[in-house]
């Protein structure tokens, strides 16, 4: 009884753990999206400049990570070469500097409930130049589903209330270079045997998107804010943000190590839905019928992708310990021979 007793105190104990870093994970996923809407949003705060919004969070972000790598030592460096650094590193910090400019664009012209909407993409994204670049195979079951994710989203965006083309381009760019992203770091990193968490992504890329995000923000609104006082920076205001923001992070790190990418993806889809409710009920965007309809269609779409993927995650993993029970097996075979042929040629010695 005890026994019992202690072990579903134990499995209660990690499940509770595991929705409470998935509740976190939600709010400061939903608090920064709703914060930096609030800051770029020209009826809101009214601070129309995402490319110095994103700047300020990759300072933030790079200091805070090369204190916790280097001085505080919380997780450890991975082995990085210049040449490595400068042929794998660079371009996934190219690709996300455009990809973190362009979606923070988005919502000066686009509502938080439009924007999710549009994210829904991702996956079609994702498979897409992935089969460009051979790293996914192409099947037309999977294509299929990835039409049937697109149409949903084209639903949504023709029932959009305050459709803006330029908004809807921002957030589809967004869309393309993270997932550009997403697939060079399978084939510039993950291939190559080294894998960031969360922190030390931070650490070695935030610095470099840094940079290439300096280049337009001299050119596009270093201008626009020397002409105005917008250089008086409120710090309560973009120091909370920052530090959600970096708070991200820690939580993505929390999630995945203690959970699964899976757990996140669907914690992903509540929040979805909990900023469309947000959006309409508080922010007061319209969201309409049509809109409703259309991402509904996505997510199913999205939601079948994502058991598909687990399913052949799990066949996959069962492939490999049927294997490895095959060697196993055909190992004690082959012990237990050596052992009678060796006991046989025992046996004619003495004899």
């Amino acid at each position: 009884m005890g026994k019992g007793g202690n072990l579903s105190e134990g499995v209660v104990k990690k499940i509770l753990l595991s929705y409470t870093y998935v509740a976190i994970w939600i709010f400061l996923s939903f608090t920064v999206i709703v914060y930096n809407k609030y800051i770029l949003d020209r009826k809101l705060y009214n601070w129309p400049y995402p490319i110095s919004l994103t700047i300020i969070h990759m300072a933030f972000c790079s200091s805070l990570a090369y204190l916790l790598v280097r001085v505080f030592k919380v997780v450890e460096p991975v082995t990085m070469t210049i040449d490595l650094y400068c042929k794998s590193v660079v371009p996934i910090g190219l690709l996300y500097a455009f990809s973190l400019w362009l979606s923070n664009s988005a919502y000066i012209y686009l509502s938080v409930s439009f924007i999710q909407m549009l994210k829904a993409l991702m996956p079609v994204a994702v498979y897409s130049i992935g089969v460009m670049f051979k790293k996914e195979n192409f099947k037309s079951d999977t294509m299929a589903n990835m039409v049937s994710i697109s149409i949903g989203v084209a639903i949504a965006a023709y029932g959009e209330a305050k459709f803006d083309t330029w908004g809807v381009m921002l957030q589809l760019g967004a869309v393309a270079f993270e997932a550009t992203r997403l697939v060079m770091i399978q084939i510039l990193l993950t291939s190559k045997g080294i894998t960031f968490n969360p922190i030390t992504s931070l650490y070695y890329v935030a610095p470099c998107c840094l940079v290439f995000l300096f280049i337009p923000w001299i050119f596009v609104e270093y201008p626009l804010l020397k002409d105005t006082s917008s250089f008086h920076l409120d710090w309560l205001i973009f120091g909370t943000n920052s530090f959600c923001a970096f708070a991200l992070n820690l939580a993505v790190f929390l999630l995945v190590g203690k959970t699964s990418a899976l757990t996140m993806n669907v914690a992903g889809v509540v929040k979805d839905w909990l900023l469309i409710a947000f959006s309409w009920s508080v922010i007061k965007d319209t969201v309409t019928a049509v809109n409703l309809v259309g991402y509904g269609l996505a997510f199913l779409g999205v939601a079948y992708y994502n058991h598909a993927k687990l399913q052949a995650l799990k066949a996959n993993e069962a492939q490999k310990k049927a294997a490895q029970a095959a060697d196993e097996e055909a190992g004690r075979l082959l012990e237990e021979r050596e052992g009678e042929n060796n006991g046989a040629k025992k046996n004619e010695s003495q004899n």
